[in-house]
């Protein structure tokens, strides 16, 4: 995706000691509060495999990891899920959560929502960029710490219900107590 070669360049060009996504993503049911913020622990993969819906088996399960590892290093070994809390932010994050899932695609309804918790049912919430990012982070050998402002309940498309300036505002306030030290 364009979020991991983007991510890449920069981490190449500006060699930074820690990386830290921030933006929007939509909530699976209640578990987590729209137009609040949150850094997770966990990112995963939804989309990159075979097959859709209910028949949809991820590159991992084939037997394909996202990128098998440099060698003997398995420190860059990209599965289908990846840790994205660097210790010296989450650690300390008053709000965490557990996993997030980066889609292919936004849920477009509640039966999309239910098909992903199905192969992922510890997932809070999905947003699109968060694994690729992580994967270029894990490949580069640098820590990654992803906070997402909750804007919307996922597979609900009616943009007039979604608390995107609410989600933004919560957001640069977590990353920015984070970044800070302040907890």
């Amino acid at each position: 995706s364009v979020a991991a070669a983007r991510t890449a360049r920069l981490i190449a060009e500006r060699r930074p000691d820690r990386v830290v996504l921030v933006g929007i993503a939509g909530r699976y049911a209640d578990r987590l509060a729209i137009g609040q913020a949150y850094a997770f622990e966990h990112v995963a993969s939804h989309g990159i495999g075979a097959g859709s819906g209910a028949g949809f088996i991820s590159a991992e399960a084939l037997g394909w990891p996202q990128w098998p590892g440099d060698g003997l290093a398995s420190s860059t070994h990209v599965g289908d899920a990846l840790p994205c809390a660097s210790g010296t932010l989450s650690a300390t994050a008053p709000a965490r959560a557990g996993l997030l899932l980066s889609a292919c695609a936004a849920a477009a309804d509640d039966d999309d929502v239910r098909q992903r918790l199905r192969l992922h049912p510890d997932a809070e919430a999905e947003d699109m960029e968060g694994f690729a990012v992580a994967a270029a982070c894990r490949l580069a050998g640098g820590p990654l710490d992803i906070v997402r402002g909750i804007s919307n309940t996922a597979g609900d498309r009616d943009t007039a219900r979604w608390r995107i300036d609410a989600a933004c505002r919560a957001a640069a306030l977590l990353a920015a107590m984070l970044v800070g030290g302040r907890s």
